[in-house]
């Protein structure tokens, strides 16, 4: 078995990476961004966006103090490209993903990291 197929979806068999998944499907964004929309710890939140990083899934850009995270859909593999699709695609549904959406709206990365940097 082709060992990036299986590094992929061991990425994607995680429930806050594919919440990751879904709020980078509407926008760029920065860790503390992530952060503040999962409740999850610094170490926690770097450490998915690492195996996603790892995986092929995501592209990062330093931008001054931040480093800014968007989905590998444009110039990933074929593979990547169409499970980032599906993933956009699904998932609405769930309530997670719901609330998710909804705080991401809110997220203002000036605020957040300028209170608790």
């Amino acid at each position: 078995m082709n060992r990036e197929y299986v590094n992929i979806f061991k990425a994607l068999s995680d429930p806050n990476r594919l919440r990751i998944v879904k709020m980078l499907a509407e926008r760029e964004l920065c860790m503390c961004e992530i952060r503040e929309v999962l409740d999850l710890s610094n170490s926690t939140v770097s450490k998915h966006l690492t195996i996603l990083r790892d995986a092929g899934l995501l592209l990062d850009t330093k931008d001054g103090k931040w480093v800014n995270f968007r989905l590998n859909d444009k110039s990933g593999p074929g593979s990547i490209r169409s499970l980032i699709g599906l993933i956009r695609k699904s998932f609405d549904d769930d309530e997670a993903i719901r609330k998710d959406a909804v705080k991401l709206r809110r997220v203002n990365r000036r605020h957040i990291c300028n209170i608790k940097s």
